[in-house]
C-alpha cells in the first residue's frame, strides 16, 4: 500500500491501489528522496485524463515496472488540478526540454525539486528504459545532471514574455491617464489576427485537435460591440453553431466535450470539464437572441449544469471522466445495430437526423458519435427519439465524475449562471449560481481572507488558491451583486496585496506560497482566460460596481504592463484583450460588455442578482 489512500484528490485516490509508493508532495516526500539519495520522479496528471489512465494500466499498475521505481526513486503523484502551480513550473521546464507539454507529465527533479529531465506520456518499454537510463546518469553523472537543471530553470524563469515597464505612466500610488492602454487600433488588429488563423468553414480555430477557445470567441463579441464590425460576430456564431451541431456538444442530454479530435467537431475526447461548460454557456447566452439553436443550446447546458454537476453540498464537481469501464467513449457511441434496437421503425429517420451511416462509421468497432447536421422538420419526433435513446443510455455503465470542487471554475461557473439567469429570467439556475457561491464562502474562505482552491464532499484540501481563484470567484461574487459585493471586495484586496509584481501585474502564486523553483506569471490563455486576465477584468467590474477609481488603475496598470505580450501573441492572450475592451468601452462612458452590466433581483432580502493553445498537449 502506497502513501496516496487518504488523499483528497480523486486523481491520486485512483492510483492507492498501484504497487508503486506513490507520496503526495511534501516537504517530507522531498527530505525522503534527500535521505535515501534517489531523485524524484514526479508524475502529473488528473482523473478524467485519458492517456493518464492509459500510463496507470501499462506502468504504474505492473510490479516489474513499480519495483524499478520503488528502488531507485521517490515517487511523488501530483493531481494538477488541485496543485496548478506545481503543473505550471514543470509544464515550463517540458516545454524547455521537449518543445510540447501534456499529461501525463513525466518528470525527474532532484530532491529540493529541481527538474533535470521531463517528457510526458511513455509506453511501457520505454519507460522502463528511461529508468534504467536516469538511474545510470544519477549515479555516475550527478554533476552533468546538475547543470543540465540548472540551465532548465533558468530558462524557465528566464523564458517568460517580456512585460512593460507601466509605473512612469501610471505610478503604483497615483491615479492612470484616463486613455486605454491599449489603443483602437490595435484591438482591431488583434481581432483581424484572430480572424486570420479563423477556420471559415467548420469554425474555431486552426485545426484538429480543436478546442473550444472561449476566451478567443469572447474577444471577438467584446470587439464587435465597440466597433460593429459583422465579420467578428459572424465568426462566432459560425463557431457556435458548428460546435452546437457536432459531436463534441452531447446531442442527447446537452453539455460540451472537452475538445475535438477532428476540425469539423464531429468526434470528441469524451471527458466533460465544469470550466467548458460555464464558460460556453455564457457564450450561448450571450447569443441567445440570435438564433433558436444557440437559445435552445444555452437551456441545455444550464439544464445539463444543474442537473450531472451539481454537489451534494451546493458547488459543481469538476468533470466526467472521457473513459467508461476503460474505454474512451462507451458510454455515448451508438452502432447502427444499436440504434434498430432501441428505435425499431425509428432508427432509418434517427440516423439521418443524426448523421449515422451504417456502412460509414465516424468513431472506432463501427460505432458512431451523434451529431446534428440540420435541425430536423418534425420536432416533436426528434424530441421523442432524443428520450428513449437519452433513457436507454441511462442504463449504460456511466463514466465516473470527479466531485471535487474547484474554486476558480465554480466562480466562472457562478458567473456564467448569472449571466443565463438574467436573460431569461431562469430563477433556478440564479439559486443553483447562490448556492455554489455560499458553499465557496463556507467551505473555501478562511477567516483571514484566504482562499482555499479544492474541497471534496466537505472536506476542504491545504493547497492555496492561486490566482485565477482568488479572481474568478469575485467575478461569480460581483455577478450576484448585492451583499455578495463585500466578499469580492475582500477577494480582490488578497490579489493586491498576495499576488502583485510591484509593477502593476501578477504572479500566480501568493507571495507567502511555497517557494518553488521558479514562481510562474502568465498571460497565455488555455481553455479560460488567464489568471491575470481575470484579476483585470475582476477588478474592472469591481469598478463598474462601486465606482471606485483604484480599481479602474489596478486594471489599467495590469492590462499596460502585458501589452508588448498581447501584441506579439494575440492569439493567446484574448483574455486581456477582453479585460481592455471592457475598459475602452468604460472609459468612453459606455458600460463594458459582459462586465458589470447583470443585476436581476434575488429572491433573498436586500440582494441583487483562461498553455498557450498554440502548444497544446501532445497527449491530454
Amino acid at each position: 500500500m502506497n502513501h496516496l489512500a487518504g488523499a483528497l484528490s480523486p486523481y491520486l485516490r485512483q492510483h492507492a491501489d498501484n504497487p508503486v509508493d506513490w507520496r503526495q508532495w511534501s516537504p517530507e516526500a522531498l527530505a525522503e528522496a534527500e535521505r535515501r539519495d534517489v531523485p524524484l520522479l514526479i508524475s502529473i496528471g488528473y482523473s478524467t485524463c485519458h492517456w493518464c489512465h492509459v500510463m496507470a494500466h501499462e506502468s504504474f499498475e505492473d510490479k516489474v515496472v513499480a519495483a524499478a521505481i520503488n528502488d531507485r526513486f521517490v515517487a511523488v503523484k501530483v493531481d494538477r488540478e488541485e496543485r496548478p502551480d506545481l503543473d505550471a513550473v514543470y509544464m515550463q521546464a517540458t516545454m524547455a526540454i521537449t518543445g510540447q507539454g501534456g499529461w501525463p507529465m513525466t518528470v525527474f527533479a532532484f530532491p529540493d525539486g529541481t527538474p533535470f529531465f521531463a517528457g510526458t506520456y511513455f509506453p511501457k518499454s520505454h519507460f522502463l528504459r528511461l529508468l534504467d537510463a536516469v538511474h545510470s546518469a544519477w549515479t555516475g553523472q550527478r554533476e552533468e545532471l546538475r547543470h543540465q537543471g540548472s540551465a532548465i530553470v533558468e530558462a524557465s524563469a528566464q523564458g517568460g514574455p517580456a512585460f512593460a515597464d507601466v509605473t512612469v505612466a501610471c505610478p503604483l500610488d497615483g491615479p492612470c491617464p484616463p486613455a486605454p492602454p491599449i489603443r483602437t487600433g490595435m484591438l482591431d488588429a488583434a481581432a483581424a489576427t484572430l480572424l486570420a488563423s479563423a477556420d471559415t468553414v467548420h469554425g474555431g480555430f486552426g485545426t484538429a485537435p480543436k478546442f473550444p477557445s472561449v476566451p478567443a470567441l469572447r474577444f471577438l463579441l467584446d470587439a464587435y460591440v465597440r466597433s460593429g464590425d459583422g465579420s467578428l460576430l459572424d465568426h462566432v456564431r459560425l463557431t457556435a453553431e458548428r460546435m452546437a451541431r457536432g459531436g463534441i456538444y452531447d446531442q442527447l442530454e446537452g453539455g460540451f466535450a472537452r475538445y475535438s479530435t477532428d476540425e469539423a467537431w464531429s468526434v470528441p475526447h469524451f471527458e466533460k470539464m465544469l470550466y467548458d461548460n460555464a464558460e460556453l454557456l455564457w457564450l450561448y447566452s450571450r447569443l441567445y437572441g440570435e438564433g433558436e439553436l444557440f437559445a435552445r443550446v444555452a437551456d441545455e447546458t444550464a439544464a445539463f449544469l444543474l442537473e450531472h454537476f451539481t454537489t451534494a453540498e451546493g458547488g459543481f464537481a469538476a468533470a466526467f471522466d472521457a473513459d467508461t469501464d476503460g474505454v474512451e467513449g462507451l458510454t455515448y457511441a451508438w452502432t447502427y445495430a444499436e440504434l434498430e434496437e432501441v428505435l425499431g421503425e425509428d432508427a432509418a429517420w434517427a440516423a439521418g437526423v443524426f448523421g449515422v451511416e451504417a456502412a460509414n462509421p465516424n468513431f472506432e468497432h463501427g460505432a458512431n458519435v451523434l451529431e446534428l447536421p440540420e435541425d430536423p422538420e418534425d420536432g416533436a419526433r426528434w424530441a421523442a427519439v432524443r428520450h428513449r435513446l437519452a433513457a436507454v443510455r441511462r442504463e449504460r455503465p456511466q463514466p465516473g465524475r470527479d466531485d471535487k470542487v474547484v474554486a476558480a471554475w465554480n466562480g466562472l461557473a457562478i458567473a456564467a449562471l448569472a449571466e443565463y439567469g438574467s436573460r431569461t429570467g431562469a430563477r433556478d439556475a440564479l439559486l443553483a449560481a447562490e448556492r455554489a457561491a455560499e458553499l465557496l464562502v463556507r467551505l473555501h474562505l478562511g477567516e483571514d481572507g484566504r482562499l482555499a482552491r479544492v474541497s471534496l464532499d466537505g472536506a476542504v484540501s491545504e493547497a492555496p488558491g492561486i490566482l485565477e481563484d482568488y479572481a474568478a470567484v469575485a467575478i461569480g461574487f460581483l455577478r450576484l451583486g448585492g451583499a455578495w459585493i463585500a466578499p469580492a471586495r475582500a477577494l480582490l484586496e488578497q490579489v493586491r496585496e498576495r499576488f502583485g509584481d510591484g509593477l502593476g501585474g501578477f504572479h500566480d502564486t501568493a507571495s507567502d506560497a511555497e517557494s518553488l523553483v521558479t514562481r510562474p506569471a502568465d498571460v497565455h490563455d488555455g481553455p479560460t482566460a488567464s489568471g491575470w486576465a481575470l484579476a483585470a477584468s475582476a477588478l474592472l467590474e469591481a469598478w463598474q460596481v462601486t465606482g471606485e477609481e483604484t480599481y479602474k488603475d489596478d486594471a489599467w496598470r495590469a492590462i499596460a504592463r502585458a501589452e508588448p505580450v498581447m501584441t506579439a501573441n494575440p492569439r493567446f492572450t484574448a483574455g486581456l484583450h477582453s479585460a481592455a475592451e471592457a475598459l475602452v468601452r468604460a472609459q468612453s462612458g459606455e458600460l463594458p460588455a459582459g462586465h458589470g452590466n447583470l443585476r436581476v433581483e434575488s429572491h433573498r432580502p436586500g440582494w441583487e442578482i483562461a498553455l498557450p493553445l498554440g502548444k497544446r498537449a501532445a497527449y491530454v
